[in-house]
Order: structure tokens, then C-alpha cells, then sequence
């Protein structure tokens, strides 16, 4: 056991009922955070230690919040159980509770048979990676129960009512307050997950007209052919409303992909566009400066570098943007997958915050959303998502180098091959962008039966 991990790059992750995922080390996890809890200073100098968590709309969501809520009163740490919320909304309640910890139960954008584990310090931040590595190692070679306090010092959990109402609240606190959603038409589709009250809700709140599609979760439908991962639905049903915009949110509607009044879709790369050159206009981009990260379309590069703004490329996964933003003072970044961050207004990717700021965008321009997109041209691209049985140093596999190489002085300055080992899924993603299709194309494929053969 003490050859496995627990932490991968967003969190602790797998599918229900299998490890990491099963009970015995959910409660042991719940166990290291609170003996961790425990033995640091609290910065809300409160006597007894609390940890807020929240979960989205899966199946497996119940007992794995009472396996973390049983190891952290085992360990004599209070609980309190948010429900179904996004996960910026557990980021934002952590530091508005003033709890020690916030913990987020989900797998993100994964099926429903997953499910996984993400937890934020009391400032709202994820922890660092020593911090999960410290969980991982009291988890996985120390016997816990040899840490337990006595009876009387056990930790008590209660829900909280109004964690939903709260993050409402917050989230239209982003949005200007001289704007309004009056006369405007919204599709919005949940997912089926955990934003299938709260979203709606900010959107008619704030006085548009919402249709709503993906807000009937059941355990099981989280994700299935809705959400940010499928917005085809979503803008079929813009073209069928007559919608001014579509906001398909993923399973923890912590990113967020938009579709224009055409049917459009928009991705995470131009919603950066949008809101970066916006930003710029009005002297409100610290040091002129967008985060993305190596996945971003070259076409990003060419907007930016039109309107004088630098982009800062980071490893793939939202908290390499973070880290970037925070160490140097940018407040906006993001990931063409939809995770968006404006870290003057949250600490991680907010789907509902990221849409509302389009909107804003699209009021003070008053231009159309495909208006706005014009800022952005795509430069082909070609994703392909391999399965495979094992990883290994890339630069190891027969061939693989070579072939990249040879590939990549084809396409020369107009195109480029990056490739990767997903962090989440047992996946390698090979992306070829150029500007012939049907040339990217045959370089992908090429790129993916290697690895296939090699890797399965």
C-alpha cells in the first residue's frame, strides 16, 4: 500500500468503491486532516477546529461525505455539511465561515461511478502539494487510531441550511451593480450537477429570462451528454430560444464553456480573449498580463499579442494558473477547458462567475456575444484522448520522440505538438495544431496508434 498515491493533480480522485475511493481510506483522509488541523495554529484562533464540505450531485457523494465527516470528528474536529454546491462556492464559504479547511467531494467532469476529494485551506486556496503529501503519508504508513483522542474531545457535524443562499449571494456581488439581466435570454445547463439550484437562481435574480436544461440530477446522470463537456444541446437549445447566450457548467461548476446568439460555441480560450482585451481597455489588467496554460489555441497568443497583452503559459491544470496569478499579482487566468479565474473576486475557477463577466462584456460593449468573439481566430486544432494501461517517461517510448520531431519540422512556426498524461484519467492527450486539418489530423492519429500500441 505504501507504493500507491493518493493525490494526483486536481486532488485525490478514482472511480466509487475502489481505491483510492473506498471508505476505510476516505475516513482515514478525513483523519489525517483533522490530526494535521490539530497540530498547526489556527489563523481563526477559534478553540475548537472546523472544516466546512460540500459535495455535487453524485450517487456516491453520500457516504463518501459521511466517511470524511466520521474520520474528522473521530479526530475531534466539528463539521459542517454544506450540501450540493459548486466548488468555488466551498473555496468562498471556507474563508466566509472562517473555517480551518474546506473539502469539495467530486470527480469534476467524470461520470458518475467517479468521485474525488479537493480541499482548500482556510483562505480558500487548495493546499500545497507538501500538505497533501503529508495526508497521503499519515494515511498510507501511520496508524491513526494510535492518534485518536479521548471520547470527550470527538467532534459533532451539522448542516448548514443556507450555504446555498449564501453563495448566491456572493456570486451577484461580482457583477456591476448599475447592470441588470433585464430583457435578456439565458439557456443555462447545470449538468445535472452541483449548481442545479444555485444557478438558475443568480440568472433570474438578477432579471433574465432562464431556461434551464440539465437541473434534474439523480445520482446518476451527472455529466451524461450534458454540461460544459457536451454544449451541442446547448446550442441547439439557444437556436431554439432565441437566447442572447448559452452556459453550459460542469459537474462542480467550476468552469464553464458559452455559446453565442448563433449557436457558437466559446470556449475557456476565448472567454480570456474577451475579458483580457476588456480589461486592458479600462486599465484594470495588472502588468497587462493573462495566465493560461500549454493546451491554450495559438490564436490566444495572436489576440493578445494584438491588443499588447502578454500571455504566461503554465503546466496543464487550473492550480499551476493559480499559483502563476498569485506569486506575480495577475488577476486574470484561465484553461480553454472553461476554468476561468479572476482572482480579484475568487480563488479558484467559478463557471457562474466567468459567464456573469461575459455578460458584463457584452453590456458595457453593448455588442452581441459573436460580436465580441470576433477578437479571437482559432488556429486548427486536433485532441485526441488515448486509453492506456501504464504510463511512462514519454522520451522512453520506442519511437515516440523521433516521430514528434520529425512532425514538428513539418509544420515548423506554424503549428506545434504537445502531449501529455491526463492527471485525472488513465488517458494520454496528443493535440497537433496547424493550419491543414487534414494534415494536423494525420499527424494525431499517427501520434495516437504509437502511443496505443506502446502504452496498452
Amino acid at each position: 500500500m505504501k507504493t500507491k498515491e493518493l493525490f494526483g493533480t486536481d486532488g485525490i480522485r478514482g472511480t466509487a468503491n475502489q481505491f483510492p475511493m473506498t471508505i476505510d481510506i476516505v475516513t482515514k483522509v478525513g483523519q489525517a486532516m483533522g490530526y494535521l488541523l490539530l497540530h498547526q495554529p489556527s489563523p481563526n484562533k477559534q478553540g475548537r477546529r472546523k472544516v466546512v464540505i460540500g459535495k455535487d450531485t453524485r450517487l456516491s457523494g453520500y457516504m463518501v461525505e459521511m466517511a470524511l465527516a466520521s474520520g474528522l470528528n473521530s479526530m475531534g474536529v466539528d463539521v459542517q455539511l454544506l450540501g450540493p454546491l459548486p466548488t468555488p462556492g466551498i473555496g468562498y464559504l471556507t474563508r466566509n465561515m472562517r473555517a480551518d479547511a474546506g473539502i469539495v467531494i467530486s470527480a469534476s467532469h467524470n461520470p458518475f461511478r467517479d468521485n474525488g476529494i479537493k480541499i482548500f485551506g482556510p483562505d480558500g486556496f487548495k493546499i500545497s502539494g507538501a500538505q497533501e503529501r503529508e495526508i497521503e503519508r499519515l494515511v498510507l504508513q501511520e496508524d491513526l487510531n494510535k492518534l485518536l483522542p479521548t471520547a470527550d474531545l470527538v467532534g459533532r457535524s451539522k448542516r448548514i441550511d443556507d450555504a446555498a443562499g449564501r453563495y448566491i449571494v456572493y456570486v451577484k456581488s461580482t457583477f456591476p451593480l448599475n447592470q441588470t439581466l433585464d430583457g435578456m435570454r439565458v439557456v443555462l445547463d447545470c449538468g445535472h450537477g452541483s449548481a442545479y439550484k444555485v444557478g438558475p437562481a443568480i440568472f433570474e435574480e438578477l432579471g433574465a429570462e432562464v431556461k434551464v436544461i440539465g437541473n434534474a440530477p439523480n445520482g446518476t446522470n451527472i455529466n451524461d451528454k450534458c454540461g460544459a463537456m457536451y454544449p451541442d444541446s446547448l446550442s441547439k437549445a439557444v437556436l431554439e430560444y432565441r437566447a442572447d447566450i448559452g452556459v453550459s457548467l460542469d459537474g462542480d461548476a467550476d468552469r464553464c464553456i458559452i455559446v453565442d446568439e448563433k449557436g457558437k460555441v466559446v470556449n475557456g480560450d476565448h472567454i480570456l480573449a474577451i475579458c483580457g482585451i476588456h480589461l486592458r481597455k479600462h486599465n484594470l489588467l495588472p502588468q497587462n498580463t493573462v495566465v493560461t496554460t500549454q493546451m491554450a489555441n495559438f490564436g490566444l497568443d495572436v489576440a493578445m499579442a494584438k491588443s499588447g497583452i502578454k500571455l504566461v503559459k503554465t503546466a496543464v491544470g487550473d492550480k499551476y494558473v493559480v499559483e502563476e496569478m498569485k506569486k506575480n499579482g495577475y488577476v486574470l487566468g484561465g484553461e480553454s477547458s472553461g476554468h476561468i479565474i479572476f482572482l480579484d473576486r475568487t480563488t479558484t475557477g467559478d463557471g457562474l462567475i466567468a459567464a456573469l463577466s461575459v455578460i458584463s462584456v457584452m453590456k458595457e460593449e453593448t455588442k452581441t456575444l459573436s460580436e465580441l468573439n470576433n477578437v479571437m481566430v482559432d488556429v486548427p486544432q486536433v485532441l485526441r484522448n488515448i486509453h492506456v494501461s501504464r504510463r511512462a517517461d514519454l522520451k522512453d517510448v520506442s519511437g515516440f520522440s523521433q516521430m514528434v520531431d520529425g512532425i514538428e519540422s513539418k509544420l515548423g512556426s506554424e503549428g506545434r505538438v504537445f502531449v501529455r498524461f491526463s492527471g485525472t484519467e488513465p488517458l494520454v492527450r496528443v493535440l497537433v495544431e496547424g493550419p491543414n486539418v487534414t494534415e494536423i489530423t494525420r499527424f494525431a492519429d499517427e501520434i495516437s496508434s504509437l502511443l496505443q500500441r506502446e502504452l496498452s
